[in-house]
């Protein structure tokens, strides 16, 4: 075991097989990352400082043997505002001289004075609503958890006690005041009144294995990145060992302008992040934000929506919402860490943004330019409802995807129970990313629900890392008309209803489902006496799939699995008459369509 003798400035990369730190030996990491390949012993009355944005990072596979009694100071900052919450996951646990990772509490939390002394902060009893940044006090009314949530009763409120398990994620408001404290002599101070507030947390770092625990059927869990450094997001959300979530994270971003505690005031959401694959940068779409009444329950007017950030790798105390897909555990360990700098191009806390990385070199720049060649292909797509707030969605373009729902990729929504809204519906649940193999005639189905006459104003702001030259249409079956919505915006307005096939994100304008190869010897036709369909297949293509639209894209008839057959004959009595769209797919994915007008006498 290496032993520190001496006070030591660790201001290049180190790395160490196990490390001793002493009472009389503190050791001052800065501005690096720290690498110990096993455990770290804290004698009591050590010390191990972290600061200017340095890590620990560590080798231990399984649990953590990290023992003793002293301490790891890491700073990280939050929202100034004392109306606003931030999602935290703590990086220490209390310092007990047992070996492993402790429970958490806000008593354990300081305000830093020297770049090495903090004061602990005082702590302000439930019936205390606003905390304060000098001296630093916090409103412990404010200290939420959640674990397997399916409603807003569910959140339970910690406040003062030390009972956040490691990997817990917790909610907590920020302060009002200012503090002018710089301790690490960044120019950065503790609060500059608005922006952000910083933390001093004090214990025995997390290390090892750290299970949570999950619940099938989409309940949420607010967890976050429980360790002294970076985590690789990706690598944790798309791990084969934890597929009881669905791979997807989900981070509250609220509307900062808002001066309220009262929930009828609020103004916030829940923006995604789909990872897509490990080496990529993943989506993210920011939230819708909601207005809540006083019982927590949705408004129903969503206002605007938040910031775009990028999360691939999820920085010190940043916590977020994970959903269960089976009932077990997901499991974060010490291969997820990663030394990347909060601030750069892949990290950032939610807060308001302040400069915390020195002027970026040459070598800097380099690297953001690789990172951006990693961004999966994706087109956004903005429905301005109503013309008072905007839903964002996803349209991921990834070979391994599938039609159906693929962890890591397609992502359910938060905020699904606005009356008027937009989405892509799989499997009867409404999601915001959707991730599809590109096929140039495929039909990507746009569901849209209103509760009573809606304006919808669809477009695309952001095409990424995808061809530039291939158009883009949305097709309104109502009419059967296409809009390119890559150059401008399509604009129309609805009665009350669901419309899950009336709205189709197109490549081509070609006539719904029209492959730009045809296939002439196959006829279709309608056969008004015998009330039914028919088609003829004299050369026995094979075909895995018939649709029938009405004039408003709803599919009123189909059958999977048709096979090569030489003739097909569907039932159309007891549709009303009119003009319908009749679809074939062959099994080579091309889609043969035609128009047939069906006149049903008595109907």
């Amino acid at each position: 075991m290496k032993k520190i003798t001496l006070l030591i400035y660790i201001i290049s990369i180190q790395s160490f097989g196990q490390i001793y730190v002493g009472a009389s030996t503190p050791v001052y990491v800065k501005n690096q990352v720290l690498f110990v390949k096993q455990d770290i012993n804290l004698a009591a009355n050590s010390n191990l400082y972290l600061r200017n944005l340095s890590q620990l990072v560590q080798g231990t596979t399984g649990t953590s043997t990290n023992v003793g009694t002293g301490i790891v100071s890491i700073y990280q900052e939050g929202t100034a505002d004392n109306f606003d919450y931030n999602y935290w996951c703590s990086p220490v646990g209390i310092n007990v001289a047992a070996s492993g990772n402790q429970n958490f509490g806000i008593t354990m939390l300081n305000r830093p004075t020297t770049s090495t002394a903090s004061t602990p902060a005082t702590i302000l009893p439930l019936a205390n609503y606003d905390g304060s940044a000098n001296p630093l006090s916090i409103a412990s009314r404010w200290i939420y958890k959640l674990t397997n949530a399916n409603s807003y009763s569910q959140w339970v409120q910690v406040g003062t006690t030390t009972t956040i398990a490691p990997g817990e994620g917790f909610t907590m408001k920020g302060t009002s005041g200012s503090d002018a404290v710089d301790p690490e002599g960044t120019g950065i101070v503790n609060n500059p009144g608005t922006g952000a507030q910083r933390y001093d947390f004090r214990g025995k770092p997390n290390d090892g294995n750290i299970t949570v625990t999950v619940g099938a059927n989409n309940a949420s869990t607010l967890t976050g990145n429980p360790y002294p450094s970076a985590l690789h997001l990706n690598a944790f959300l798309l791990d084969p060992l934890n597929n009881a979530c669905t791979g997807i994270a989900y981070f509250w971003e609220q509307d900062k302008t808002v001066n309220s505690h009262l929930i009828a005031a609020y103004r916030g959401g829940y923006a995604t992040y789909s990872p897509g694959t490990l080496g990529s940068n993943g989506i993210y779409v920011p939230a819708t934000f909601n207005s809540y009444n006083g019982d927590g329950s949705l408004n129903n007017v969503g206002t605007t929506f938040g910031l775009m950030r990028e999360r691939k790798y999820a920085p010190i105390g940043q916590g977020f919402v994970i959903k269960g897909a089976a009932d077990g555990t997901v499991t974060f360990r010490n291969s997820y860490r990663i030394f990347y700098k909060e601030g750069e191009s892949l990290s950032h806390f939610e807060k308001p943004a302040r400069n915390k990385t020195t002027a970026k070199s040459g070598e800097t720049a380099k690297n953001e330019e690789a990172e951006a060649s990693n961004d999966i292909p994706h087109i956004r797509i903005n429905a301005i409802i109503n013309n008072q707030f905007t839903r964002q969605l996803a349209l991921a373009f990834l070979p391994e995807a599938t039609d159906g729902i693929d962890k890591g990729i397609d992502a359910l929504s938060m905020d699904n129970n606005f009356p008027n809204d937009a989405f892509f519906l799989l499997e009867g649940k409404n999601y915001v990313i959707q991730g599809i193999n590109f096929d140039i005639t495929k039909q990507i189905p746009l569901t849209v629900k209103a509760a009573a006459n809606t304006t919808l104003k669809f477009y695309i702001p952001e095409v990424i890392n995808f061809d530039p030259s291939q158009n883009i249409f949305l097709y309104d079956a109502a009419d059967g008309s296409f809009h390119n919505i890559k150059t401008g915006n399509y604009e129309v307005t609805i009665p009350q209803g669901v419309y899950p096939d009336r709205f189709k994100i197109t490549f081509t304008n070609k006539g719904l489902g029209t492959s730009e190869e045809t296939k002439n010897n196959f006829f279709i036709m309608q056969d008004n006496a015998a009330r039914s369909l028919k088609a003829s297949n004299p050369d026995l293509i094979q075909f895995k799939s018939f649709h029938l639209y009405d004039i408003s894209g709803k599919t009123v008839r189909s059958k999977k699995n048709l096979g090569a057959e030489e003739n097909y004959s569907f039932s159309t009595s007891g549709l009303s008459s009119g003009v319908y769209i009749a679809t074939f797919l062959t099994a080579e994915n091309k889609k043969i369509s035609q128009k047939v007008i069906i006149s049903n006498a008595g109907n």
